[in-house]
This record gives structure tokens, C-alpha cells and sequence, in this order.
């Protein structure tokens, strides 16, 4: 009898500790069942903003590089000598003008839209050199005509 009544104690005490509960369905994502919503859509969106900056920065950098191909091209390489040269050239004409022994007083030229004016003042032994831009903005130097120590 002993038994039955341990057996009977443990199947009511078994039972007893056994109950169910209601099954409730929810959705896990955000998108649907609203909690957490606001930070879901701002991850998205941040998401979708470093995208967009990192495409935008691979462009810049792939347009840079085009450029940088562009300039040391052989062509590209032997047209800036070129133009050294020439504005070298241009520039020493110009000096040699200036301090030309019996030469004119002043003079001008223009090179890309800049105006390079000068006079040479013998009585003070200067030459000044007025260089104006485009925009009007102006750069003046004044050169003495000795002194230099060549």
C-alpha cells in the first residue's frame, strides 16, 4: 500500500506542476510588430547614408586618378615642358627689356588675362613692376636697377 500511495502522490504532484499557457504569435521585425520601429528606420537610413558616401567617395577618388593618368601621359608630359619654356622665355624677354641699357622707360603685356605693366625710373634707379589679375586685385614690386652684385 505504501507504494500505491507514493505512486498516487507523485502522479498528482506531477500533474499539478504542469500547466499550459495561451500561444502568442508576434512578429520579430520591427517593420511589423512596432516595437523597437524608430531604431530600426534609423539604422536603415544610416545604413543607406554611409552607402551613398562611400559610392560617392569611390567616384571622386576614380575621377582623381583619371586625372592623375591624364597628366602623366607622354603628351601631357611634353606640352607642360613646352609651356615652361615658353613663358620662360616670354619672362626673359621681358627682363631684358627692363634693364636694357638704352631701352624703353616701360611696357606691358598681357598673358592670360593678367596685365604686366613696368616703368623704369632712372633718376631714383628703380623699376617698378605692376601685375594686376583679372579680378582687378594687383601685385606691385619695385626693383632696383643696380646693386645686385652680379
Amino acid at each position: 500500500m505504501n507504494k500505491i500511495y507514493i505512486s498516487i502522490v507523485a502522479i498528482l504532484a506531477f500533474t499539478a506542476s504542469a500547466s499550459a499557457d495561451t500561444m502568442t504569435f508576434e512578429f520579430k521585425n520591427p517593420s511589423f510588430s512596432g516595437q523597437g520601429y524608430s531604431n530600426h528606420v534609423l539604422a536603415i537610413e544610416q545604413l543607406q547614408h554611409q552607402r551613398k558616401e562611400q559610392l560617392k567617395e569611390e567616384a571622386e577618388a576614380k575621377q582623381r586618378e583619371a586625372e592623375r593618368e591624364a597628366a602623366n601621359t607622354t603628351l601631357a608630359k611634353f606640352l607642360n615642358n613646352v609651356e615652361s619654356r615658353i613663358y620662360a622665355n616670354i619672362s626673359k624677354n621681358l627682363v631684358d627689356g627692363m634693364f636694357e641699357e638704352n631701352g624703353a622707360l616701360n611696357g606691358t603685356a598681357n598673358i592670360e588675362g593678367a596685365t604686366i605693366y613696368w616703368v623704369k625710373d632712372t633718376t631714383a634707379g628703380t623699376i617698378t613692376v605692376q601685375i594686376t589679375e583679372a579680378d582687378g586685385t594687383f601685385t606691385e614690386l619695385v626693383v632696383p636697377l643696380t646693386g645686385f652684385g652680379f
